[in-house]
């Protein structure tokens, strides 16, 4: 008698039973996980492919700035015109 009352689907521990045997749930939670890992890796490899940029264009400017026309080394000659 008591399995049977378990099992009526108007009752409580039916739903919670279903619920707990259910696997759309699961599947949800591991779309959301996958997703925020992705998330995660694409900010943090933003993050450090950003920082890297702006040093290297921060040491490319300065030593722009430092050169001078010799340094530069013009692939063409200068005609003197």
């Amino acid at each position: 008698m008591l399995k049977r009352r378990v099992l009526d689907k108007g009752n409580e521990m039916y739903s919670f039973i279903e619920f707990i045997n259910s696997e759309d749930g699961a599947i949800t939670v591991d779309w959301v996980v996958l997703t925020a890992v992705i998330v995660g890796l694409g900010v943090s490899v933003a993050a450090l492919v950003g920082s890297g940029t702006i040093t290297m264009s921060e040491n490319v400017g300065t030593s722009l700035s430092e050169a001078t026309p010799p340094d530069l080394e013009m692939p063409f000659p200068n005609t003197g015109s």
